[in-house]
């Protein structure tokens, strides 16, 4: 993956970024927001009909996943369908490059925490009055888990993936080179329609910094999750989930005003999850 890696070009690296960061981060940096119900699985559904963004409200602290996503994962995804709408006219950088990895199965390891084990949570948990008598809520482990899948993908070129200590909505991926994707987290939405199903979408600013033109996007992150009936004696997944991508162009883009509000690209992924212990 290295070597494939370095024989990318400079917008070929950036969309495969973009492509595995919005997989991650919109996964991991989801907060809890009002959404009408059913409306995310309704956009399933539609893939790949897109025409306008999610119904989505200012993001705000961090998302209180189900209970049972906590613990350690093997997390294996899977691109199973891309498309570019809008094409031949808008074509976003590295989409032809990212057909490579249709079909192929990417393998990494993530978790779940209680909230008060993540040091953006410390100071807020703290000024609770009663913070023993009320329950951690679980939440994603951004920074190992974006670090893991990022180098799944895209190998030793990935050096950190750290989130600002004030805001588990800002992440920035260091890359060698001094290349950096900065994602901001700025709306989101869910929806539990029953116990063994929840839904997250989430808008986010990402920019790629440390090359000649610095490129700015907005990507959208529409995920599934299942819980299935546990089976202690095999290695199938526990929970699976169905995972779009979209990536939306900047108003600073020259092509915008031929997509507004419509996808130039999008990215289909089946993900498993199989618990795993977590050594060292």
């Amino acid at each position: 993956m290295t070597k494939r890696w370095k024989r990318f070009k400079c917008g070929s690296s950036f969309q495969a970024c973009v492509r595995v960061m919005g997989c991650v981060l919109l996964c991991w940096l989801l907060s809890i927001s009002t959404a009408h119900a059913g409306l995310l699985a309704d956009r399933l559904s539609a893939f790949p009909k897109w025409d306008t963004k999610p119904a989505v409200q200012a993001a705000d602290g961090d998302l209180e996943y189900p209970e049972w996503l906590l613990g350690t994962w093997t997390m294996t995804s899977t691109l199973v369908e891309l498309a570019a709408p809008l094409a031949p006219d808008v074509i976003t950088p590295g989409f032809d490059s990212n057909q490579q990895y249709l079909n192929q199965s990417i393998a990494c390891k993530v978790r779940f925490v209680p909230s008060s084990t993540l040091p953006t949570n410390h100071g807020l948990l703290s000024l609770l009055p009663f913070k023993g008598l009320i329950k951690d809520p679980v939440v994603s482990d951004r920074a190992f888990n974006g670090f893991n899948l990022a180098k799944a993908y895209l190998g030793d070129s990935v050096l950190a993936v750290n989130v600002d200590p004030r805001s588990p909505n800002r992440q920035m991926t260091l890359l060698e080179g001094g290349r950096q994707l900065i994602s901001v987290v700025t709306a989101r939405a869910f929806e539990t329609p029953d116990p063994e199903h929840f839904l997250t979408t989430e808008l986010f600013q990402q920019v790629f910094r440390g090359v000649p033109n610095p490129y700015l996007n907005q990507v959208e992150t529409t995920t599934a999750y299942q819980r299935l009936t546990a089976n202690p004696v095999t290695d199938q997944p526990t929970i699976e989930a169905d995972q779009v991508t979209a990536i939306y162009l900047s108003p600073q883009d020259p092509q915008y005003f031929k997509a507004g509000d419509r996808p130039a690209a999008l990215y289909r992924y089946h993900l498993e999850f199989v618990p795993t212990e977590e050594k060292g």
